[in-house]
């Protein structure tokens, strides 16, 4: 069992949130993240933490594969950057409604 956080293959496994573990798992293998699993049983037993690293486990059981995470926070070389929406995908203007907006007064709909 592993006693000490710096043995882990997470650097800094102890300061890390549950939020930001969720891509630091992700590259690891079986092996490791039976590490992890039984550190954090051993320490502070995060039920969120826990069952993350669970579904990780039974997904590479079940075939999956490592993928991108570990400690680098940007994405993999050659990947796709920034956002794909472009004046040309973009949803067309809209009108504002007919009761009109705090700047627009509203319009009347005839004699009624």
């Amino acid at each position: 069992m592993t006693h000490h956080g710096e043995d882990l293959p997470i650097a800094d496994y102890d300061q890390l949130r549950t939020g930001d573990l969720g891509h630091r798992i992700r590259s690891l293998g079986r092996e490791d993240l039976r590490r992890v699993r039984e550190y954090e049983r051993a320490h502070a037993a995060r039920p969120q933490v826990l069952m993350m690293l669970t579904a990780r486990e039974d997904a590479l059981a079940a075939g999956a594969e490592q993928s991108f995470g570990g400690a680098a926070e940007t994405a993999p070389a050659g990947g796709r950057h920034g956002s794909p929406v472009s004046p040309a995908t973009a949803a067309p203007p809209h009108s504002p409604p007919p009761h009109g907006t705090p700047h627009q007064s509203g319009k009347p709909k005839g004699n009624r």
